[in-house]
């Protein structure tokens, strides 16, 4: 009954650990009673069901809004909304079943406080190559300033994998082992040579970013939707000319409204005269089409001069927002799109001016060897634009902007966030939030940021630590069982 307990408590405290809560203090403690109960079980199917029981309520508890998402806005009402809501828990639970079952047999070496951490990463790492990622445990540390400045180099698992040896410390302390095996806590103590994380800086370029607040479940007509392109040309008409500094650029979100920029001339014409009206580049979020008729969620890029530069195609593609994963063809997918979308196939840095950028969509946020891979290509300042309203009242937008913030600070990169109603941020090259609007209410945010090209090394290596943390945690498991 204990371990069930212990279990339990730690599924309960990494719930607290990320918003709606975020008592982030609990990152560093939160694994240790799953792995006091661990180290009491001899037996790996228990174990398996002892991590996968936390991981269960862990993901009902921190993912919640999927629920209202699949309910509302996929039309399966409250019923099977709560149904495949639970089933998804019940799938995403067997990577902390996974982590436990194989902590065991660590948990009882003199090895175990950097074998379990690398476990804990090795595991974590492949949530997003399995189906859905959201909220690496080091997330949890981008307010923390010592801990952060491991993100330039081993990305948000160093974090991470921190945390949890720290877990994996008190869990031993508690369970009275010899006090030689903290001194692989040692390492942490040299966290405070790594260089400072930027310092806050007053940006000089400057860009307006639009927060329309449109309805989701707006039905569009003809009339409709002639009206709100014309709205969000005067919006961004109205923040550009208003200021003594015009924005170098124009960010339109991710919005739920069906434009064409392609296909509908009227809508092209607009983007390109405000471009040139404005004097300015224009990125707007759009519906594109591949040469088979599926739809794209893209970004394109218009010039001062009011011509086409460069379209993005979103890569990683919402389960269940922008295609139905093959055992759920009884939902409905949020989009207004018929169809599935199309995956792009591989990323843009656009060319404006004498400067590089990079734009990602949405979730694609949560994937940090992907988003890297824009600053690696060039590009020096990021931009994210994202429709949150999906998510309801719910924390998952503070989620969704924590780990945007981290995206920053693996890349030293400005990071310009525009949403459709929130929340619409400015975050610095330290993953600082420098501004946001507030959420559910139409607004433009004029504001600065800098450009820059220095590539960090996890810009240029991407996910190697997380690789090195797989091959100490099969080492490990193999030295438990050999020795």
């Amino acid at each position: 009954m204990l371990s069930w307990i212990l279990a339990l408590l730690s599924a309960a405290l990494l719930i607290f650990t990320f918003p709606k809560f975020s008592f982030v203090w609990l990152a560093p403690i939160a694994l240790a009673p799953l792995l006091i109960a661990l180290a009491r079980e001899p037996r790996w199917p228990r174990r398996f069901l002892l991590g996968w029981t936390a991981g269960v309520v862990y993901w009902f508890g921190v993912c919640y809004w999927i629920q209202f998402v699949l309910s509302f806005h996929g039309g399966l009402g409250d019923v099977a909304g709560w149904a495949v809501f639970v089933l998804f828990c019940v799938a995403k639970a067997i990577h902390l079943g996974a982590f436990s079952a194989f902590a065991g047999p660590l948990m009882q070496r003199w090895w175990a406080v950097p074998a379990v951490a690398a476990l804990w990463v090795a595991v974590e790492a492949t949530h997003g190559s399995l189906g859905f990622a959201w909220l690496a445990l080091g997330n949890a540390g981008i307010d923390m300033g010592i801990p952060l400045r491991l993100a330039p180099f081993t990305g948000v698992y160093g974090i991470s994998f921190v945390f949890a040896m720290m877990s994996a410390a008190l869990a031993i302390a508690i369970l009275r082992r010899p006090r030689r095996e903290l001194l692989w806590l040692a390492p942490i103590l040299l966290l405070p040579l790594l260089p400072e994380m930027p310092p806050a800086e007053r940006g000089r370029a400057a860009a307006l970013l639009l927060q329309p607040n449109i309805s989701e479940t707006e039905q569009w007509t003809e009339e409709s939707l002639s009206k709100e392109k014309q709205r969000l040309v005067m919006l961004s008409l109205q923040g550009a000319l208003a200021e003594s500094q015009p924005p170098s650029i124009i960010v339109w979100p991710e919005v739920p409204a069906p434009f064409y920029y392609a296909e509908d001339p009227i809508f092209r014409g607009y983007l390109n005269n405000l471009a040139r009206t404005a004097r300015a580049y224009v990125l707007a979020g759009i519906v594109a089409h591949t040469p088979g008729g599926a739809p794209l969620n893209s970004a394109v890029l218009i010039s001062p001069e009011g011509a086409l530069l460069s379209r993005y195609d979103k890569v990683n593609l919402v389960p269940f927002g922008e295609f139905v994963p093959w055992p759920f063809g009884f939902a409905n997918k949020i989009s207004t799109e018929v169809g599935d979308f199309a995956a792009g196939t591989h990323v843009v840095v656009s060319q404006a001016g004498g400067h590089k950028l990079g734009t990602f969509i949405c979730y694609e946020s949560v994937f940090p060897n992907f988003v890297r891979k824009f600053a690696n290509g060039g590009a020096e300042v990021l931009f994210n634009i994202s429709n949150d309203g999906w998510f309801g009242k719910s924390a998952a937008r503070w989620q969704h902007l924590s780990m945007v913030r981290m995206r920053a600070a693996e890349n030293r990169r400005w990071i310009l966030r525009s949403t459709n109603d929130g929340i619409t941020a400015t975050i610095d090259s330290a993953g600082r939030l420098r501004g946001t609007l507030q959420p559910y209410e139409e607004a433009a945010s004029y504001t600065g940021y800098n450009y820059e090209s220095t590539r960090t090394i996890y810009t240029r290596f991407g996910d190697w630590f997380a690789l090195l943390c797989a091959v100490l945690a099969i080492l490990g498991l193999v030295a438990a069982r050999i020795v």
